[in-house]
Order: structure tokens, then C-alpha cells, then sequence
């Protein structure tokens, strides 16, 4: 049935009961998944990693690590791009990354000049700022860097994964505001766990020459991809969900949910083999400052909204880069529901209290996975269309199947 769903042009999905008892196994987190990967790239010897994501993104970045071609196709995985740019500089390998139409869209500037000061050779194929990007070689000529920390987590991540691989190590400075800083120190705890040591102090990190150590881990269950089950849960009737695999002392920023979910309407119970989610009670009005987890923004939106709940969120720069621009992406598809939200400066989204209607036409997914997942909860209130559905095999290729699972009918 599920290879039936991802290959519709549309699904039409709804909830009978609204009632929802179910345990639900989640995929592994891509974000770690792929970070482990470039560290086990690293190695001398490979690593003993398991529970590795099977959503597309990971396995993209799998088979081009394994692959000895000259051009790198990441499709449209933004994580894949940024960490394979860095680790194909270091490691001198000559190499042609490109990507989807939108990949092709969505700047890497700052971090080909990031690493060009370090002594790297790429130029852009096509437009300046943008993929495709030819690396040529990499002669190290220093050792200290300046970035802006507001960029993407990704691009310094990347330049922190391959630190230890640079004959001086490096010196990186994070100018101003630091976005997205779970993700940052993910990387940094997961290198720890491989051997390698930092100093951070003040916006200065420093990684000294050094070696990852062959090690074993496995990957965490993906927050990121709790949060529609969070949405189901303040959505139903009556439910309790059991997601396993979560752990309380994760290293996702996107654990954050368990916070923002509180006030709207679901507490989060921890228990040996992952969570357990009840309903709460609702607050009338809601301000979140998703800097750190922007990933959940979509789905925070479209809670809200179905509850009537008033919302002003901030922190949603990073989200005019993503897959789509989703600031624009989730607006256009509420108003189809009758809620009238406002992007302000494309850093703000507000949501006004008001109560939701059945949509007038079928949500468009934009090529984004979250935009799928995000509206999808809804159809415990109405029956949704949703186009092109297999966006969803991007992060969590077995959505539509557990949501079967938790009585939801698709056709």
C-alpha cells in the first residue's frame, strides 16, 4: 500500500474516530546520520555505526561517499551538499557537485569562501554564490576563519567536521548571532565521541590536528519527525501515542517540542523505550523563538492554526532557504483554510486566533517534505488532498503507513 501512496499524483486522507492509541517506531535522525557518516569518512578504519536513517537524504550522502565519479549529483539534499563540499576539499579530491533545480537555488557562498581562505580551488559552473561548484584542489595555506553565525548550521558544521583533518587544525570565529547553535553542538558532541576535542570560548571554537578514533554509535530516532505525531495528538479527540526511541538526553535541538508542545495542548512522559504523549489542555496564545529548531516551524504553524490559537513566531530566517521558501509556502497553504497569516521582514510569521474551515483546494507540498507531514494532522478535522506525496521519502519514508497505522484512511 505504501508504494501505491508515494506514487499517486494526490492523496485524499481523513480520520474516523479522531481516537488514537498506537506505538509508532520513528526513523532514525538523518541530521546525526549524516553527520556520523562524514566522520566515519574520516576514519583511518570504518566505524561500527548502526541504526543509520533510511530517508533519502542519508542514503544520497551513502552512495556518493562510496562513489569514485567526478560529478556528485545531493538531488535535493541541502545537508549533503554542504558537508560533501567540505569533506571533497580536504580530502583533495577533484570533484563536480550539483544538485536539483531548487538545490541549484540555495546559496553555498559562504562556505566555498570559507574554504577557499583556507586554501581551497573551486569555482562556480554556472552562477556566482550557487551550484553546481567545481573543486579543483586544495593546497592549506591558514588556519583561522570568520563566518557569520546566523548562516546555516550546516556550512559550520561542515568546516568543523574536517578541522581535525587540516594540518593546522582551525581557528573559527562565529560573528553575531548564532542560529540554529543545537545543531552546531551536535557536531561537536558527536566528534567528541569519535576522539576529537574542542575549545569554545566566547564565539571562538578551536580544534587542534587530531585523528577521529574508530568508535561505534547509534543513531537516535528523529525528533524532527515526532513533531506530526505531537500534532496528531493535540489535534484527536482522545489519543496516547508511544514514540519510540526518543531519549531525554538527545543531542537534536528539534527535542525542543517537548516545550512548545506543552503549551499547545500535549505533555511528553519518558520512559525506557521512548516517549509517551497525552492531551493537556491548550494555551490561548503562543510566542516562540524557533531560531534553534526552524525545522518545527511548519508544524507549530499549522497546530496553531487549526486550534485557534493567536501566534507570533520568530527566529524563521533560515526558512527562506530551505526546500521552498516556507514562510511563503505555509501562508499560501493556510489561507486555503481560511486563516489569514503575515510573514513580517522574513523573519516573523503571525498567526491570528481564528477558527479553521475546510480547505478549499488540495495542499500543494511545494517539493518539501515538512509541508506534507506539516498538513497532514489535519485531516482529523476535515478530509485533506495533499499532492505529490512522495516528498515525504526526503526524511521519513514510511509516513503514510504509520499514519494507517494510528487509524488514519488514505486513498
Amino acid at each position: 500500500m505504501t508504494n501505491n501512496i508515494l506514487h499517486a499524483h494526490t492523496v485524499k486522507l481523513f480520520h474516523p474516530t479522531k481516537n488514537i492509541n498506537t506505538a509508532i517506531s520513528l526513523p532514525s535522525s538523518k541530521s546525526e546520520s549524516n553527520r556520523v557518516l562524514i566522520i566515519n569518512a574520516l576514519c583511518e578504519q570504518p566505524c561500527e555505526l548502526s541504526n543509520i536513517s533510511e530517508a533519502r537524504d542519508t542514503q544520497t550522502m551513502l552512495k556518493l561517499l562510496a562513489s569514485t565519479d567526478l560529478m556528485l549529483n545531493v538531488i535535493d539534499a541541502g545537508t549533503t551538499m554542504r558537508f560533501l563540499t567540505a569533506y571533497c576539499t580536504v580530502k583533495n579530491r577533484e570533484t563536480i557537485l550539483t544538485g536539483s533545480e531548487r538545490m541549484c537555488e540555495r546559496p553555498i557562498g559562504l562556505l566555498v569562501e570559507a574554504l577557499r581562505e583556507l586554501g581551497a580551488t573551486i569555482d562556480y559552473i554556472n552562477k556566482e554564490g550557487y551550484p553546481p561548484i567545481h573543486i579543483k584542489d586544495f593546497k592549506p595555506t591558514k588556519n583561522k576563519l570568520h563566518i557569520r553565525g546566523d548562516i546555516s548550521s550546516q556550512y559550520i558544521s561542515a568546516l568543523l567536521m574536517v578541522a581535525p583533518y587540516l594540518p593546522k587544525g582551525l581557528e573559527l570565529a562565529l560573528l553575531g548571532k548564532i542560529g540554529s547553535l543545537p545543531y552546531i553542538q551536535m557536531t561537536l558532541n558527536l566528534m567528541e565521541k569519535f576522539g576529537v576535542k574542542h575549545e569554545w570560548k566566547e564565539n571562538e571554537i578551536h580544534i587542534a590536528p587530531q585523528k577521529y578514533h574508530v568508535g561505534s554509535y547509534a543513531v537516535e530516532s528523529d525528533w524532527s519527525a515526532s513533531s506530526y505525531w505531537y500534532s496528531i495528538v493535540s489535534l484527536a479527540n482522545n489519543a496516547e501515542i508511544k514514540l519510540l526511541g526518543l531519549k531525554k538526553d538527545s543531542l537534536q535541538g528539534d527535542s525542543e517540542i517537548v516545550q512548545i508542545m506543552e503549551k499547545l495542548g500535549v505533555s511528553t512522559v519518558f520512559e525506557n523505550d521512548g516517549v509517551l504523549l497525552r492531551k493537556m489542555p491548550t494555551e490561548k496564545t503562543f510566542e516562540w523563538d524557533f531560531t534553534h529548531c526552524p525545522d518545527l516551524a511548519q508544524t507549530i504553524a499549522v497546530i496553531g492554526a487549526a486550534k485557534g490559537v493567536e501566534m507570533k513566531m520568530t527566529g524563521l530566517e533560515s526558512l527562506k532557504i530551505k526546500e521552498t521558501d516556507r514562510l511563503v509556502a505555509v501562508r499560501d497553504e493556510l489561507a486555503k483554510f481560511g486563516i489569514k497569516a503575515t510573514d513580517i521582514n522574513d523573519a516573523e510569521l503571525h498567526i491570528p486566533a481564528g477558527q479553521m474551515q475546510a480547505p478549499t483546494e488540495m495542499v500543494k507540498t511545494y517539493k518539501d517534505h515538512r509541508m506534507a507531514m506539516a498538513f497532514a494532522p489535519l485531516a482529523l478535522l476535515f478530509e485533506v488532498e495533499i499532492e505529490k506525496p512522495e516528498v515525504v521519502e526526503k526524511s521519513y519514508p514510511r509516513f503514510w503507513e504509520d499514519l494507517q497505522k494510528g487509524g488514519f484512511q488514505i486513498r
